[in-house]
């Protein structure tokens, strides 16, 4: 019968023991270069004193009310729909959407009198309603001036 071979030298378990650690410390490194190297965190920052961060500050919220939309729906019985609500924008630019509120007030009671009287009674209504007044605030004033519209009140009564 044949003898095993002896074990190579190069495969002990001593050498693979010492290897580990050196390729977790080689890909620690490489992991914090690529990181510095794309911008996600840079070494000055951490050496540098907190006050001297540059903090970056959002502009504070605002918010603009659209006059109370009175609609009354047409259909076999007669209904009022009351729609109230606010344009989120920056402080600097309330102004610009207060000066041209005649023209999104105009385009919100021309939205909403052209929906037909039974789709207020399905669900989901309010979502649509408000992602289209949205996108008509948008067109209106523009992307970068209107960041969000809420409405705080939709009653049908």
């Amino acid at each position: 019968m044949t003898e095993p071979a002896p074990a190579s030298p190069e495969s002990s378990p001593r050498k693979k023991g010492k290897l580990i650690p050196l390729l977790l410390t080689a890909m620690a490194a490489l992991g914090g270069f690529g990181a510095a190297y794309t911008g996600l965190w840079s070494a000055m920052d951490l050496l540098s004193p907190a006050e001297a961060r540059p903090h970056d500050e959002k502009p504070v919220a605002e918010f603009v009310a659209v006059p109370v939309i009175d609609l009354t729906l047409q259909g076999a019985r007669s209904r009022n729909l009351v729609l109230a609500a606010m344009i989120e924008t920056t402080q600097d630019k309330a102004k610009d959407i207060e000066h041209t509120m005649p023209r999104v007030s105009d385009a919100f009671n021309g939205f909403l009198s052209g929906i037909d009287p039974a789709a207020f009674d399905k669900r989901g209504v309010l979502e649509i309603v408000r992602a289209e007044l949205l996108t008509r605030s948008r067109a209106i004033l523009g992307d970068e001036v209107v960041h969000d519209l809420l409405i705080t009140e939709f009653r049908l009564k």
